[in-house]
């Protein structure tokens, strides 16, 4: 005989799984491309129903289908990555793909099990206590165990909402903790009798209303005179990017895209857009075109590979050229993409990749600064932008941030997106302009409050200018850095504990 499906407990067993899955694929609208950001609230508010109550074990199976959901939707682009561009066979690529969701789930499913594991007072302590900062510390976590993948937090949502105030304040892991509150009140505001609803209501207005209030706050000053920034998106295939037979070919683009603009005070090229070591290139390309850039007041920044001959190691570099010459090498590179980490453990799976220029070392300066002309820029490369510690590590000195990227990697997909999204979180951060060149996109230049003011749209060849204002100063989050919404989430959680054993209700 056939079981019996239908019975009441196992379909009440399964609604709260499909609930907190669909609770997170529900979160990635609030991600750009479509960033929607009521929606993660609403989102946040699902996930606090599913773990109400339940054993612990519950609680895991739970947290680990929101993170099902949420990754699963939000960065099925890792497939591209892999087979498009990496060359791994399709079947291959997408096991990898489902075997890094499921690990990365994990984060989530220990959030799930620790909420119900820990609750132990009122019900109102899991929405709002327990949840929003266990999500937010193993958020943290994620962001830097085995090199960190700090990707989808759920404080991005929130960039073109009222809690974008507390961005230089907490950081977007305090946003992340906001958000998930929010979630939690908004629950309560649905669920909860109508002196508890009232409660919830008044903090959630404050939240909000707060997050608005600080947004006029300038924390950092304007200083100097604005100049003109172009960014160049030469939109160079991929695949051909490192063919020998191309060089000469992708050079002249980004010099036919250049010239026009050298009234400009800035140019930025894209990350390694030139496919030749520094040495190799100084000759033919970079010495003749920083004596042009002399000629007409313009210090020109690109992204190139730098090979260091007597180590033996090569390096992704940022180069800056025109009145005087900076260099700056990559400090944090990506898993698999950059290195190959864990080699000695993973074995024959490495013979799976055939990245081009998957062996770089990591450079080695304390601090991600780089000289432009008169200014000191803020540099990152690529992944870097999506750690903001390190960001903020180049700040207060820094008057601007620039960030040169190649997320050709991730294809037609979210992605290109989702790292636009990040970057203007920086600014926020930061409280500094940022002038963001990208190989296919989304290139652009992005104000201290966070706004695009011009960008090249995806997989366009084009230029992008706009006036960058530097300024001065330091935000609380450049001060402190994530330390603050780390020890409020601490302090949430202990709350939730102390509340639970007095058994105050």
């Amino acid at each position: 005989m056939y079981p019996n499906l239908a019975r009441p407990g196992r379909l009440a067993a399964s609604l709260p799984l499909l609930l907190a899955l669909s609770a997170g694929a529900i979160a990635v609208l609030g991600f750009a491309p479509f960033a929607f950001f009521p929606v993660a609230v609403i989102a946040a508010a699902l996930f606090s129903a599913t773990l109400a109550q339940g054993s612990a074990r519950a609680g895991f199976l739970r947290g680990y289908a929101f993170g099902l959901g949420l990754l699963g939707f939000g960065v099925f682009w890792i497939r591209i990555s892999l087979n498009e561009f990496g060359n791994m066979d399709a079947w291959a690529a997408n096991l990898l793909m489902a075997l890094f969701i499921a690990l990365m789930a994990l984060y989530y499913g220990l959030v799930g099990w620790l909420t119900r594991a820990l609750h132990r007072g009122p019900a109102w302590t899991v929405p709002v206590l327990l949840l929003p900062g266990l999500y937010v510390l193993f958020e943290w976590l994620r962001g830097w165990l085995f090199t960190g993948f700090p990707w989808l937090n759920l404080g991005y949502t929130q960039i073109d909402g009222p809690l974008a105030g507390y961005a230089p304040i907490l950081g977007v892991y305090g946003l992340s903790l906001l958000t998930a509150l929010s979630g939690g009140l908004l629950w309560g505001l649905i669920r909860w009798d109508w002196r508890a609803r009232a409660a919830a209501g008044a903090g959630l207005a404050a939240l909000w209303l707060g997050g608005l209030a600080v947004q006029q706050i300038n924390w950092t000053e304007s200083v100097g005179a604005p100049f003109q920034a172009t960014v160049i998106q030469a939109n160079i295939p991929q695949a051909i990017k490192w063919e020998p037979e191309a060089r000469i070919g992708i050079m002249e683009t980004y010099v036919d895209l250049t010239l026009p603009h050298l009234d400009s005070d800035l140019i930025l090229w894209p990350e390694t857009a030139i496919p030749n070591f520094l040495h190799e290139a100084r000759d033919p390309l970079l010495d003749p075109l920083a004596e042009r850039a002399r000629e007409t007041g313009t210090e020109i920044v690109l992204g190139i590979p730098v090979l260091d001959l007597e180590a033996e190691r090569y390096y992704n570099g940022l180069v800056s050229i025109g009145s005087v010459e900076d260099l700056y090498t990559k400090r944090h590179l990506v898993p698999f993409g950059e290195f190959l980490p864990f080699g000695a453990w993973l074995g024959p799976l490495i013979t799976l990749f055939e990245i081009p220029m998957s062996d770089f070392s990591a450079g080695t300066a304390p601090r991600p600064l780089l000289r432009v002309g008169q200014w000191t820029a803020g540099a990152s490369i690529c992944y870097e932008d999506v750690f903001p510690a390190e960001v903020a590590q180049a700040l207060p000195d820094a008057g601007f941030l620039i960030n040169v990227s190649n997320d050709a990697w991730f294809g037609d997909s979210l992605a290109p997106h989702q790292h636009l999204e990040m970057a203007r979180m920086r600014t926020l951060e930061g409280g500094r302009p940022m002038v963001r060149a990208t190989n296919t996109g989304v290139s652009a230049i992005i104000d201290w409050r966070g706004r695009v003011l011009n960008q090249v749209p995806i997989f366009v060849r084009g230029t992008a200018s706009a006036q960058v204002q530097p300024r001065a100063g330091a935000t609380p989050f450049v001060r402190f850095g994530n330390w603050p919404a780390l020890l409020l989430a601490l302090g949430l959680v202990g709350a939730g504990l102390l509340i639970g054993r007095r058994g105050t209700v």
